[in-house]
């Protein structure tokens, strides 16, 4: 088993006398930047002038600079942006800034795997990646746990990059739960792989494909909205729960059965290939160059398939069984209050 770090590993006063600035106030952004505040650290928010978050971050108690000028404050500078933006602004307000022996760290592998972003020699360069949405990793800081973490060292210039990246992990609550040794490859290409095979793109075609597959021999629409989406959560929960095994002990023999002999016929070999497929496009870099082409070309595709996935039929047949669930309305509208735009 690999080992995992926890509380009792970090030492908190390689934090002490630094000065953090967090890039961007999204999602992960208001979680590290709060609970780095609440757990002492001297830290600011360094965000794009006109930003819509400044006043957020600002009503929350914290120092909101522009980027640069919280590049140039900062020893440790973590970089919460889009994928897609951190080269330019890495290069353009932070890079100029950086000194040796400051620090730059990251949430996400992607730019440090596939070299859009290159710091100089005498820099230490690390991952703190939280295993879990932002909202989570704040709540979970206030009610005195936290979320897992991966960690990875990219550049060790100082030889206390992996300690520091541990003080910050502990810092933002991850040590509270495991933080777990990784490298910026592991971490990006196992994260792109399940989004794009499990968690995200592989789940909502299924589901979409079940979804038409009821529709188109008769079935009604929100019969099957609740067969194929509505109780996802319920098998999901119970496999976070108590593991795939768990979850079938906890269905009925019937749905069991189906799942062992009917769930094999669906993801076949020829499905394993395809996902081998997707693989090799992450390890090569051929994702990541489209990606990045896309984005660059203001994301013409992007869009296009987007609003086709929102005026699919799933989703208006979803949305008025919701609002005939306020359980499930009330949860995403606290999940928006503490996410912090």
């Amino acid at each position: 088993m690999p080992k995992l770090y926890y509380e009792h590993d970090a030492d908190k006063g390689l934090l002490e006398g630094r000065k953090v600035a967090v890039i961007g106030y999204g999602s992960q952004g208001h979680a590290h930047a709060l609970n780095l505040l609440d757990s002492g650290v001297d830290v600011r928010v360094g965000l794009r002038e006109g930003s819509a978050s400044a006043a957020k971050a600002r009503a929350a108690g914290l120092r909101v600079l522009t980027i640069a000028e919280a590049a140039t404050e900062a020893d440790l500078v973590m970089i919460l942006l889009p994928d897609t933006d951190q080269a330019a602004v890495y290069d353009r307000d932070i890079a100029p800034h950086l000194g040796e022996g400051d620090a730059v760290f990251f949430a996400h592998g992607f730019n440090i795997r596939y070299e859009t972003i290159t710091p100089a020699p005498g820099i230490d360069v690390a991952m703190v990646a939280p295993k879990g949405p932002g909202h989570l990793v704040r709540r979970t800081y206030t009610e005195g746990g936290g979320v897992p973490a991966l960690i990875a060292v990219a550049a060790d210039e100082s030889g206390k990059a992996m300690a520091l990246a541990l003080a910050y992990a502990d810092a933002i609550g991850a040590t509270r739960a495991g933080v777990l040794e990784t490298t910026f490859t592991e971490e990006t290409e196992t994260d792109l792989f399940g989004e794009q095979v499990v968690l995200c793109g592989g789940l909502t075609a299924l589901v979409t494909a079940g979804f038409e597959t009821l529709v188109a021999a008769g079935y009604q629409p929100e019969s099957a909205y609740f067969e194929c989406l509505h109780e996802l959560k319920l098998i999901v929960d119970l496999m976070y729960e108590q593991g795939i095994s768990g979850m079938r002990f906890s269905i009925s023999t019937t749905a069991e059965y189906g799942d062992l002999t009917r769930g094999p016929r669906i993801i076949s070999e020829g499905v394993r290939a395809e996902m081998r497929k997707v693989l090799d496009e992450i390890q090569d870099g051929r994702f990541a160059k489209e990606w990045i082409e896309e984005n660059a070309a203001g994301l013409p595709r992007f869009n296009e398939l987007r609003k086709k996935g929102q005026e699919h039929q799933i989703e208006q047949i979803g949305a008025q069984l919701r609002e005939m669930m306020p359980f499930i309305t009330a949860g995403r509208q606290r999940i928006e209050d503490v996410s912090g735009g």
